[in-house]
């Protein structure tokens, strides 16, 4: 079956099974990141005030949840984040897909960038990122840390 992705309908309330594709796409990070993800600070009701608050896109296989990327206007961007998809699923495009979902929504917004924070630790990502047209722009630090801890990237929309 085709990957749907769509923004996420005002119907939507299943945020338990948000929380897992999220925790499950995650997990590998756990041991190692410093400081720990922002995701331990969310549960169902939190995620689903974030979901009121930013434009939450999903991925359906079917009727399974597969991806999901967060997306919210700020300073002349369009920041991402929280995006992930099922373990098992990655490397199929998803990925890819919700980005664009987020591309569109930066364009008719009037905005000419895409901008997201990744962890220094988590090369992977920012080599996925790259992929996709991102490029480094800084460098940061968590409140309490004297070392980078995070990068931020951006894309340029064409």
């Amino acid at each position: 079956m085709a990957i749907e992705i769509k923004p996420a309908p005002a119907e939507f309330g299943n945020w338990e099974a948000l929380m897992a594709l999220l925790h499950a796409a995650f997990a590998f990070q756990h041991s190692r990141i410093d400081p720990p993800s922002s995701l331990h600070r969310f549960d169902a009701k939190s995620i689903a005030v974030k979901a009121k608050e930013e434009q939450l896109f999903l991925a359906f296989d079917g009727g399974e949840l597969v991806g999901c990327i967060f997306a919210k206007p700020q300073a002349g961007a369009l920041y991402v984040g929280k995006m992930a998809v099922r373990p098992g699923r990655q490397g199929q495009g998803i990925g890819s897909r919700l980005m664009q979902a987020a591309e569109g929504m930066a364009r008719k917004s009037g905005l000419g960038l895409l901008e997201l924070e990744t962890r220094v630790e988590l090369t992977e990502n920012h080599a996925a990122f790259a992929a996709l047209g991102f490029v480094k722009v800084s460098e940061g630090m968590h409140p309490g840390y004297d070392r980078t801890t995070s990068i931020t990237m951006r894309k340029t929309l064409g």
